[in-house]
């Protein structure tokens, strides 16, 4: 079958499950987007406000669903808007296929209208990438993409087509998709052994997930280990999700704003367990801390071993594959004393109910955490609210937190949870805020709208910029330099002028009630929740202090 270049693209992502994707047209793209349209009852496109949001869409599309996100976008800025969010994607390891379209060939180089060299750009955040220039291989190259981006470690891969290439034609072959294996034969069973006999030998073992074992889908591996051998376990907070928030031995986030119970047993293990995670500098610190243990280092991709924390074993291979090859060769244990040593640090580290008058984080999560029926997906913004998400939700199944780590994108949340919701539309996605991350990206309600899509976002607004005034209290002597807002934006009207409908919470009385009239919501609700200016994440660790020199709020 001849087929134009632009044919042939969505064709082929059409060949690689794609039903779905998110983008803005533009010059240089107007041929896929004729071929969109010749294509609509194949594949849906999603129009967003602006390219980032296409690109945040496309990213929380595959966070909940594990499926491999797509985004589009035309040539110059129209390419350069999409950079945040693959950006964003690379550091969480997302997989991400970035569809640009360019300028003809023959204008390359030569400064052209609305000409920028995107690959160029994204070399540092992407996989791979790829400028096309033959359309006899433009097949190849996208079955290859997606297979990179879904092989191994996860992550974004970006494909820069010029205009000619869209036009010319070639012949089409459907193809299968690249088969992704399990790898099983690359893991060295010298290692399997080595570690078996290392925790076997352990008296304090402390086990930590991160984020591969979300992607590694291997949450009852992990929960079979830990009570086999009588674990607590703690997570990232990319790993959060992956063991119930309820279960016995879990002790919570670990790192600057973890848990009492993770950092001090962390200090106090012999043998620290580390699934899927890469020892960030929010969770590390001050490496010294896990001198008294050995660490045992479980990853897929072997760049992460060594790089921030020095481990005594690594094993590197599908994190499913490992654990499967070691659980049943480790012994029983159930290390008694540990145990419930781990179990006193929960009790002090325990939520205790919120007794405040005023509206606070943790009543608000108190109340969310009651109406949500199981079916609830949490995305974030970045900022204090995210931290107050980690802390008191009540998380059970992973593939349930859709939050900006590594990079730390403000104005990714609003994006990410219209992805996720088409992504899991049996779900109902709630996007906490806060008002200066909100009013970043906060254009896309008008996407949320027009799909009726029926998101909540709730905007935790204390009219400043919370984490870093947070900073400024404890570090910069108080000194507020420019981040009170002093904005007199009415977030209800402005949800309500997008076409959503706008509650304001100021009163506890009023809480429960909307927040149930907003779960049941069939379009987007955005809910403006007045907390105070001054409060804060607790507990804390300082940057580049060992994390269990915690401080608490009692001690400020």
């Amino acid at each position: 079958m001849i087929l134009t270049g632009s044919d042939i693209v969505i064709k082929s992502i059409i060949d690689e499950g794609v039903d779905l994707v998110f983008g803005y047209p533009g010059g240089q793209v107007i041929n896929l987007y004729d071929s969109l349209y010749k294509y609509q009852d194949e594949i849906k496109h999603v129009l967003t406000c602006h390219e980032q949001g296409a690109a945040h869409a496309a990213d929380g599309y595959a966070r909940a669903t594990g499926k491999v996100g797509v985004c589009i976008a035309t040539s110059g800025p129209g390419a350069t808007n999409l950079v945040t969010g693959i950006a964003t994607a690379y550091m969480d390891s997302i997989p991400l296929v970035a569809i640009t379209g360019n300028v003809p060939m023959n204008l390359l180089g030569k400064d052209s209208f609305q000409e920028v060299d995107i690959t160029g750009i994204t070399m540092p955040i992407t996989k791979h990438n790829y400028i096309v220039k033959d359309v006899n291989k433009l097949q190849d190259v996208i079955s290859e993409a997606f297979y990179i981006a879904r092989e191994g470690r996860p992550g974004p891969v970006l494909i820069d087509i010029p205009k000619n290439i869209q036009i010319e034609k070639t012949e089409y072959k459907k193809k299968t998709p690249l088969s992704i294996g399990r790898k099983e034969f690359t893991i060295k069973e010298e290692k399997i052994e080595q570690a078996i006999e290392l925790i076997n030998k352990a008296k304090k073992p402390f086990i930590y997930v991160g984020g591969g074992a979300v992607i590694a889908g291997c949450s009852s591996e992990v929960l079979a280990l830990a009570e086999k051998i009588n674990a607590p376990i703690c997570s990232s907070l990319m790993g959060i999700g992956v063991v119930p928030k309820d279960h016995r031995l879990y002790t919570g986030m670990i790192g600057m704003h973890g848990t009492k119970a993770s950092n001090i047993s962390a200090t106090k293990s012999d043998l620290f367990i580390a699934l899927g995670a890469r020892f960030s500098d929010r969770v590390v610190a001050s490496g010294e801390y896990l001198s008294n243990a050995k660490i045992l280092h479980i990853d897929v991709d072997p760049a992460e071993v060594n790089k921030n924390v020095k481990v005594d074993l690594s094993v590197i291979g599908d994190l499913k594959s490992v654990l499967e090859r070691i659980i049943p060769k480790v012994k029983e244990n159930k290390n008694e004393e540990w145990l419930k040593n781990a179990e006193h640090l929960k009790s002090l580290s325990a939520y205790k109910k919120d007794e405040e008058k005023e509206l606070t984080p943790e009543y608000f999560f108190e109340v969310l955490n009651s109406l949500d029926d199981g079916n609830l997906i949490i995305s974030t913004e970045v900022g204090q609210h995210q931290m107050w998400t980690a802390q008191y939700f009540n998380f059970r199944k992973p593939r349930t937190f859709i939050s900006s780590g590594g990079l730390g994108t403000m104005g990714f949340g609003l994006g990410a949870s219209i992805g996720a919701q088409f992504g899991k539309p049996g779900s109902k996605v709630v996007n906490i805020a806060g008002d200066g991350s909100f009013m970043m990206n906060c254009q896309e309600l008008a996407t949320a709208v027009k799909n009726n899509l029926p998101v909540v976002v709730v905007v935790m607004n204390n009219n400043v910029l919370g984490m870093v005034r947070q900073w400024q209290t404890l570090f910069f002597d108080g000194r507020y330099s420019h981040t009170t807002l002093d904005r007199e934006t009415d977030l209800v009207k402005l949800a309500e002028a997008f076409g959503a409908t706008g509650y304001r919470v100021v009163e506890r009385n009023q809480l429960k009630g909307v927040l149930a009239k907003a779960l049941n919501s069939k379009g987007p609700v955005l809910i403006d929740y007045r907390i105070d200016y001054d409060k804060k994440v607790f507990p804390m660790v300082a940057p580049g202090a060992p994390i269990n020199q915690i401080i608490c709020e009692e001690d400020i």
